[in-house]
């Protein structure tokens, strides 16, 4: 037999005999499929053993896991139902979210990472795995679901910025992608999460079944198709509230009707939120004279009597992006407006706007001026 394989060994030469390797359609789904495991089991390692995400020195904390389905919430006046699922799949509109929930808590108690593989989902537990693909370039990754969203219209995955960046959606801020779950992997973080394991342990079970070297959780029963409502879990906890005084109604505070946020890009530039406590001794008030101001879209989130609960409300939103407040009235009263803007398009306010409602900000709203 040595022999034998020595002559085979000598009689190849690479250069005068090229090989041709042929690959199934299955094998390179396969290939594929590990191919965007292996990139996620990287991110999985980095957020697993990292410390605080916000910088710092301090040592390193491994997060505990917690596997979620959640019961239903409502937002916008429409109600969402959690659902387990391991063969989900769906087409629509992906967004990304970073800058503005960059540490923030996820709806699962994870630390959100921007540059981690992980996305937010309405209807899935948390957490799952699922494959994202673009569909206008036919790029895709792959994702682990630890957060809720998107809850704009038309969209039903809200990518992290590494995520997006992998399949070419950041400079868009869009794109019509397909969703398709990866159920031997959702079960497998399942498992770990039930018992307590948080990324890291999630991370490692993901390579051991991409090796092998642990066995394919046992097939789920096909899900019963969704029902017409959209299903979630448990809310991201909400920002402090604005202020001991209740802002007005929409009709007192003069908003009228404004169109529903709409998906399309937005670069929310984020800057350090400022303490709710932290209230200047004379509130600086924004002019509402015409010309005072730069036209366009806005996101109102609160109108008040008094200058002071207007400020309040404009430093708890302040890492949102810019905001301003308006001196106004309104059915022959003073009225404060809380606004962030101005944005060029509806739609790039409904980004933000869509956020801010995730962090607990219902009212939040567009605006044209």
């Amino acid at each position: 037999m040595t022999t034998l394989l020595s002559c085979r060994q000598m009689m190849y030469d690479a250069r005068q005999m090229a090989l041709t390797l042929e690959i199934s359609a299955s094998s390179a789904a396969r290939l594929a499929r590990f191919a965007g495991l292996a990139a996620l089991l990287a991110s999985l390692a980095a957020c697993g053993s990292s410390g605080s995400k916000g910088g710092g020195g301090g040592a390193s904390v491994t997060q505990r896991g917690t596997y979620k389905v959640g019961k239903p919430y409502k937002i916008d006046g429409t109600t969402y139902t959690p659902r387990e699922q391991f063969n989900y799949t769906e087409t629509g509109v992906a967004s990304w979210y970073g800058p503005g929930f960059h540490t923030k808590a996820t709806a699962n108690g994870e630390r959100y990472d921007q540059s981690d593989r992980t996305a937010a989902h309405r209807t899935l537990q948390m957490p799952a795995i699922v494959r994202v693909t673009n569909l206008e370039n036919g790029m895709s990754t792959v994702v682990r679901i630890n957060d809720r969203g998107p809850f704009a219209r038309n969209r039903i995955i809200d990518l992290s910025r590494t995520a997006a960046q992998e399949i070419d959606i950041v400079r868009a801020g869009t794109a019509r992608v397909r969703v398709e779950q990866l159920q031997q992997e959702s079960m497998a973080v399942k498992d770990v999460a039930l018992g307590g394991g948080g990324p890291d342990e999630q991370n490692q079970a993901l390579a051991a079944l991409a090796s092998g070297q642990r066995s394919a959780p046992a097939a789920a029963p096909a899900a019963a198709p969704p029902p017409p409502v959209a299903v979630a879990a448990v809310q991201p906890e909400p920002a402090p509230p604005p202020s001991p005084q209740q802002p007005m109604t929409p009709a007192q505070a003069g908003w009228g009707e404004a169109p529903p946020p709409r998906s399309a890009p937005v670069n929310v530039v984020a800057t350090p939120p400022v303490a709710t406590s932290a209230v200047a001794a004379t509130p600086v008030v924004a002019a509402s004279a015409p010309g005072a101001h730069a036209s366009g879209f806005y996101i109102q989130v609160g109108a008040f009597s008094t200058p002071e609960n207007a400020e309040r409300q404009r430093s708890a939103v302040r890492s949102y992006g810019t905001t301003e407040v308006t001196h106004g009235a309104a059915s022959g009263r003073e009225v404060y407006r809380v606004r962030l803007g101005p944005y060029t398009t509806s739609d790039a306010a409904g980004i933000v706007a869509d956020r801010l409602k995730r962090s607990g900000y219902g009212d939040a709203r567009v605006i044209a001026d």
